[in-house]
């Protein structure tokens, strides 16, 4: 299936099964069962917190569990939906309905396979921390505040999108705090938060689920309380697995238009999936000591959102917490997170009445939870000792996506955080004007000292020669009573741009216009191919680019030599 050419298309699964063996077999087993177990209630609460439903949380933990585990390039990443995804869904569900979410998916989908065709898995990683850090933290904040009405039990119907305006609905309805519900998911917290201080492997979620499920069912059958809301009250239950559908849009609405409108959406959520599950597979790679091809997993990935939506699922990507857990238990090739789907295929098909009796508010402490442990609460503290670029651009990313969205934060924090980087760049980056003499520096020597031609002015640019550089170096060119001859001693400059390659020529220009001569000096081979390639070369004249400070001295003092006769 290795795709040759340009594309860098190669699953895991297939180099894993050559020498595939019974004892793999066995630790595969046992890893994907676990985890199966393991993502039966996170499947449940993202569907739900979503806007969908159980049904539709275990369908995308289904098929796209199996497609990332067949098409992926990690051995070990679980695919299925995450908590970063709830805000989006629940925001374009509101907006544009289940069908515009299936066509935004498909869109990010597409969106995910192109990035891996054109080799930008690479490139992706390299997403600047603090964002990541800011958005993460902001998502986790908003979840734990959708949480807040199933938690309380407050029964309302239809609970605000925008963060503020919810928590105002929220204070507005505490008079209906139903304290069994509270209860319920108050010791369901408690049992998550104990459960690994008793046992690592069984996962303190699903020992909630499950006794708080048992608890609610005695306390409705055998003292009456009916309070206490469960799936089964609010949603469908899971009844086997759905048929293929080609998703409906809103009456009177185009296809065109819809996928237009959607086009941002479909970004974030094509941005988001690359980068959780890129860095999923890298913390994994770290544990196991392997390497995955982000390229092949970023295919991988858009093929299992492509397929998804026509079965009613959401937006999915790799969930370090579940890719962990596979790992901890033994895990070590795709097969494990196969076996994983098939568990939550047993349960769909068989289990779904009991899916329903899970109350709301059980749910609710399961998601708050997995908001606190994607709130990286430490990780923010840490970086809010480093320099203050990066705490802007952290909570900057972080306010954005609690009070607006995603989309808007990453723009923003993006942004920012290139604008800051320019900033430092351009703070790195030196120019001066040397009239008399000079320092040579050399590596393991003394340094040398040479002494500047009559005539002559250097201009020394330490540090890349980009747009923002650029400006700088012709304000300051403009500014003074130039020489008849000007050195530009460009040793240190690592890149040019094109408006560092237009200023330059402005300066060359200018300067032959005034009957100056200008020298360019220390020209390495990528700057020089980029400056012949515009014409400064030939502009500049061939004898007058030098790849040495000496060589460009002794023209100057050559040139100095002809204007005193």
């Amino acid at each position: 299936m290795k795709l040759r050419g340009a594309i860098d298309f190669q699953p895991k699964l297939l180099s894993c099964l050559r020498n595939y063996n019974k004892e793999t077999l066995s630790r595969d087993l046992m890893a994907g069962i676990i985890v199966g177990i393991v993502a039966i209630p996170l499947a449940i609460a993202f569907g739900i917190a979503s806007g969908v439903g159980p049904t539709e949380g275990l369908v995308t933990a289904i098929f796209a569990g199996f497609l990332i585990s067949v098409f992926g390039g990690s051995k070990v990443q679980i695919g299925g939906p995450t908590g970063a995804f709830i805000i989006i869904i629940y925001g374009v569900i509101q907006q544009y309905g289940l069908g515009g979410l299936a066509i935004a998916t498909v869109m990010a989908g597409i969106m995910l396979i192109l990035m891996g065709v054109f080799k930008l898995g690479t490139i992706i990683k390299f997403m600047p921390y603090p964002i990541i850090v800011g958005f993460t933290g902001g998502i986790a904040i908003t979840i734990f505040s959708t949480q807040m009405n199933d938690l309380f039990g407050l029964g309302i119907e239809s609970v605000p999108a925008n963060f503020i305006d919810k928590w105002i609905c929220y204070f507005q309805h505490l008079n209906q705090i139903n304290w069994w519900s509270l209860g319920i998911g108050l010791t369901s917290i408690l049992m998550i938060c104990l459960m690994p201080k008793i046992s690592k492997k069984i996962p303190g979620s699903l020992v909630a689920i499950i006794v708080m499920t048992l608890a609610t069912w005695l306390l409705k059958r055998y003292a009456g309380v009916d309070s206490i809301q469960t799936i089964a009250d609010l949603y469908e239950l899971p009844s086997g697995l759905p048929s293929f559908s080609i998703p409906s849009l809103a009456e009177g609405a185009s296809l065109f238009d819809t996928a237009q409108q959607l086009l941002p959406v479909a970004f974030t959520i094509a941005m988001l999936g690359a980068i959780e599950s890129l860095l999923s597979a890298m913390v994994a790679d770290g544990v196991i000591g392997d390497r995955h091809n982000s390229n092949t997993e970023l295919i991988g990935q858009g093929i299992a959102n492509v397929v998804v939506p026509f079965f009613g699922g959401i937006p999915a990507t790799g969930a370090i917490a579940r890719t962990m857990a596979n790992i901890n238990n033994g895990g070590r090739t795709p097969v494990a997170g196969i076996v994983h789907t098939f568990v939550l295929l047993f349960v769909l098909l068989f289990l779904g009445g009991l899916v329903g009796s899970i109350p709301m508010s059980c749910l609710a402490g399961v998601l708050i939870m997995v908001a606190y442990n994607m709130s990286g609460w430490r990780t923010i503290r840490s970086m809010c000792r480093q320099e203050k670029s990066t705490v802007i651009v952290l909570f900057t990313t972080l306010f954005l996506t609690v009070i607006f969205d995603l989309t808007i934060a990453i723009e923003v924090g993006l942004v920012l955080a290139i604008g800051l980087f320019m900033k430092r760049i351009m703070e790195s980056t030196h120019i001066s004007v040397l009239k008399k003499e000079m320092e040579v520096h050399h590596d393991g020597e003394k340094d040398e000292r040479l002494i500047i031609p009559r005539h002559t002015e250097v201009y020394e640019i330490d540090g890349p020669f980009f747009f923002g550089i650029a400006t700088k170096f012709e304000e300051m060119a403009r500014m003074r009573n130039a020489k008849p001859i000007r050195i530009v001693r460009m040793r240190k400059v690592s890149f040019i741009d094109a408006t560092g390659l237009h200023n330059l020529e402005i300066f060359i220009t200018a300067s032959q216009q005034q009957h100056q001569q200008v020298i360019l000096s220390g020209v390495n081979e990528s700057v020089y191919h980029e400056i012949e390639r515009a014409g400064l070369v030939d502009k500049v004249g061939r004898e007058n680019v030098l790849d040495h400070i000496h060589k460009a001295i002794k023209r100057a003092e050559d040139l100095s030599k002809a204007l005193d006769k």
